[in-house]
């Protein structure tokens, strides 16, 4: 594979510049953009630039609203909702997650819902955000269906992610982003562009059969991690996105996209929780007494460990040269 040298100030301008050029508005790119260079930041690649020409098609096509403004409302104190206007998730993030802090500190607890909108970005920054204001967070989102239900060999639901973030005193918080499928669908989709095989298990071809080739998953559709316990979480998350936040399910989602390449329109879930009014004081030293037991056990690495690691590095990234020059192929049909 071909690489490009790109500094995370050229990977940012790439990205905003793409996306102006396709439509969105200033504080719309700026949003996507900083997502995009913060996944490259830290090793998140198949979120970053490799996401940049479905954002570009959905713009194009015109699902996605290049101006969007999303508008956070409160029916109650700790029930918030943001209506994304059809805009990208990064930008209704921006306008309701620090609203969302402050209701759960003030509380305890608080949720917050977002519908109508575009969620092409990793899951990790909305739960990252509220862990680093001293909250307890969980988010989740569906998609559209590509993974099959424990025993069946049909997609009913979306790669279905979760993220959990736990506060920790003079350290980053404790996060983890992961699909309830068994490989998240842009980590195949990059394996079969670099020609790499996946782990056994992680889905079938389009004859129902287990195989290990990426480009035959994707004709065919992804397992859930764990059997029936993975399958199980992805029908909580596709309740807890969709009917609970009075959004769509992935089958639902499918049915009305336009098929332009990039992200339907879905809703998120997002929770957050005060452990000082929840637990009182002395939930740091509990917390990190576990966790420091946990690290300590040989062969454990911490949730987010490898990404706060490749943070430190403010070196170039190496990308993909075939996606560099699709992405700038844009620019030039704009």
């Amino acid at each position: 594979m071909n690489t490009s040298s790109l500094t995370l100030d050229e990977i940012y301008a790439l990205a905003r510049e793409t996306l102006l050029g396709a439509g969105a508005s200033e504080e719309h790119a700026d949003a996507v953009a900083d997502v995009v260079t913060r996944a490259e930041r830290d090793g998140s690649h198949s979120h970053g630039l490799f996401r940049i020409p479905g954002y570009i098609a959905s713009l194009r096509s015109g699902k996605v609203k290049g101006n969007a403004n999303p508008g956070l409302s409160k029916p109650s104190p700790v029930v918030l909702h943001c209506d994304g206007d059809l805009g990208y998730a990064p930008l209704a993030h921006r306008r309701s997650l620090n609203s969302l802090a402050e209701a759960a500190k003030e509380n305890g607890v608080a949720t917050l819902s977002i519908t109508r909108t575009h969620h092409f970005a990793a899951l990790w920054p909305e739960t990252e955000a509220l862990g680093e204001q001293g909250l307890v967070a969980v988010a989740c989102v569906s998609y559209m269906p590509s993974v099959a239900p424990y025993g069946a060999t049909e997609a009913l639901y979306g790669t279905n992610p979760m993220s959990f973030a736990w506060p920790r005193p003079g350290s980053p918080p404790l996060v983890f982003d992961m699909a309830t499928a068994s490989m998240a669908m842009g980590d195949v989709q990059i394996a079969a562009r670099d020609g790499q095989s996946v782990p056994a298990g992680t889905g079938l071809d389009a004859n129902g059969e287990l195989t290990t080739d990426p480009k035959e998953i994707i004709k065919g559709v992804l397992l859930p991690f764990g059997g029936y316990k993975g399958s199980h979480i992805a029908m909580m998350i596709e309740l807890l996105a969709g009917p609970l936040v009075g959004e769509a399910v992935s089958f639902q989602s499918k049915k009305r996209d336009s098929g332009d390449g990039g992200p339907p329109q879905g809703g998120e879930f997002i929770l957050a929780m005060n452990p000082d009014i929840l637990s009182g004081y002395e939930w740091p030293d509990q917390s990190e007494a576990f966790l420091e037991k946990l690290g300590a056990l040989e062969g454990v690495r911490l949730p987010a460990e490898r990404r706060y690691r490749n943070r430190q590095d403010p070196g170039p990234r190496h990308i993909n040269s075939d996606l560099l020059e699709k992405i700038r192929a844009t620019l030039s049909s704009g």
